[in-house]
């Protein structure tokens, strides 16, 4: 007689169900116009992911103690590529995230306007936390778009310039 198998352990930080089909990157855009933070909770909304985080950058109105009136992100030609590049490795660092988004915009935005949507679902809170850093860390490191900051002062700063 056979003494019985163990039990399955519930799944743990990494496991994800097998064969769902969709694709973990399932929105990755820069726009010139507005970004909708539900636009990005819906692609991320997946059955098998017990947490979804998600990181909205906002214009703030002040920098390093001066006055921002706004500001005009500039992408390199090569930025969604690039950005579409960074997901994909965020993907591969964290198998377990059943879904992911990033969405930068570009152009003029104002005091309060979004500039930067990303989303991570996973099966655990501690996986898409994870991913959600790592994926606007990694963004803001590796993908060529650069703020131009106006200061109340007069004065301008590049910020993210090679």
């Amino acid at each position: 007689m056979t003494s019985p198998e163990p039990p399955v352990p519930d799944a743990t930080p990494g496991d994800a169900p097998v064969g769902s089909g969709e694709p973990v990157v399932r929105l990755v855009d820069v726009r010139d116009v507005p970004l909708d933070v539900a636009e990005v909770v819906e692609v991320c909304d997946d059955e098998h992911a017990g947490g979804l985080t998600l990181f909205v950058g906002r214009v703030r109105d002040h920098d390093h103690g001066r006055g921002v009136d706004g500001l005009d992100y500039t992408g390199h030609p090569t930025a969604l590529a690039r950005l579409r590049e960074v997901c994909e490795a965020v993907a591969a660092r964290h198998p377990a995230v059943r879904a992911l988004a990033a969405v930068h915009r570009v152009g003029t935005l104002g005091i309060g306007d979004v500039a930067v949507v990303v989303g991570a679902a996973a099966p655990h809170r501690d996986v898409a936390f994870e991913a959600s850093r790592d994926l606007i860390d990694s963004l803001k490191q590796q993908v060529p778009i650069w703020k131009h900051q106006r200061f109340s002062d007069g004065g301008e700063e590049w910020v993210g310039t090679p």
